[in-house]
């Protein structure tokens, strides 16, 4: 199943093709490929053998012929000499290659991803590509969902394509971690007409106090292949540090928001609500502290 993409710096859409959609769609649309699923695929043990080939050297002769599938602008990075392919993916861009904003009311995309707007309604419940999720449920029943009754659920995609870093919104401190869940299924859309992934999938959950937006929550997800998550260990951040990175994969990022917190920019919205995802940058616009 391809998803529908709303790239903002061309005003165009595209539809995006799903990474190894064949094996995919065996897995989540056959009897015999769930069961797999259940039996092994979708475990931390298969994405973790799965991982190994990538850190030998002679992957090392996979990644330009993956930089030609994927069109990835090598001139972000520079000429970096990468080892192997995992060192590969988890690159690093060149400094001011994803400048964030100076203005503090200003709020940013925390990585290079497919972004997409949720509402969180009465109750504390919301839907995520036509799921049903709850906020508790999100935090893995750690408390404090209450908080962001009325606010928004910032989801961050990222895809094979994507650099696998992000970064801290804003300035601020670190007030709690805590961990979730243990499947690793794809968080592309071919998984979301089955599986509850952001409750399911193995999880890292950041609680922050801001200087301008309030109290929120970042959550790095978990998915098959990208069983890693690496989060460097801070209590103080600006906007812009770096907060950790996804080894190997596609993944996502939620942000959690209290209400009234962000006015998030009318583009994103518009293509939220028919569905359809926003390429992001690291760094960019996406909205901003109300008026």
């Amino acid at each position: 199943m391809d998803a529908h993409i709303y790239d903002r710096a061309r005003q165009t859409c595209f539809d995006e093709k799903q990474f190894r959609g064949t094996q995919a769609d065996f897995l989540y649309n056959t009897a015999a490929g769930r069961a797999l699923l259940r039996l092994f695929i979708a475990s931390k043990t298969f994405s973790k053998l799965s991982a190994l080939p990538g850190k030998r050297k002679k992957s090392r002769s996979k990644i330009a012929p993956f930089i030609e599938q994927y069109g990835i602008d090598m001139s972000d990075y520079g000429d970096a000499g990468y080892e192997t392919f995992y060192d590969f993916f988890i690159r690093k861009p060149l400094p001011g290659k994803r400048p964030f904003p100076a203005q503090e009311d200003v709020f940013p995309a925390v990585a290079d991803a497919k972004l997409m707007v949720y509402s969180v309604g009465p109750g504390l419940t919301l839907t995520i590509k036509n799921k049903p999720y709850t906020v508790d449920g999100l935090l893995g029943g750690s408390g404090g969902a209450r908080g962001f009754e009325n606010g928004l659920c910032l989801v961050f995609r990222l895809t094979v394509d994507d650099c696998h870093r992000y970064c801290f919104f804003d300035n601020g401190k670190v007030t709690g971690t805590a961990t979730a869940g243990g499947r690793l299924h794809t968080v592309g859309p071919v998984s979301a007409k089955r599986y509850a992934v952001y409750t399911e999938n193995h999880r890292v959950i950041t609680r922050l106090e801001t200087e301008h937006f309030g109290e929120a929550v970042m959550i790095e997800v978990g998915a098959m292949l990208v069983g890693k998550i690496c989060n460097h260990p801070v209590t103080v951040f600006q906007k812009g540090d770096e907060k950790g990175y996804f080894a190997p994969g596609g993944s996502s990022i939620v942000v959690l928001l209290e209400a009234d917190a962000v006015v998030i920019d009318g583009d994103i919205l518009r293509y939220s609500a028919q569905g359809i995802e926003t390429k992001v940058r690291m760094g960019e616009r996406i909205g901003a502290a109300p008026c």
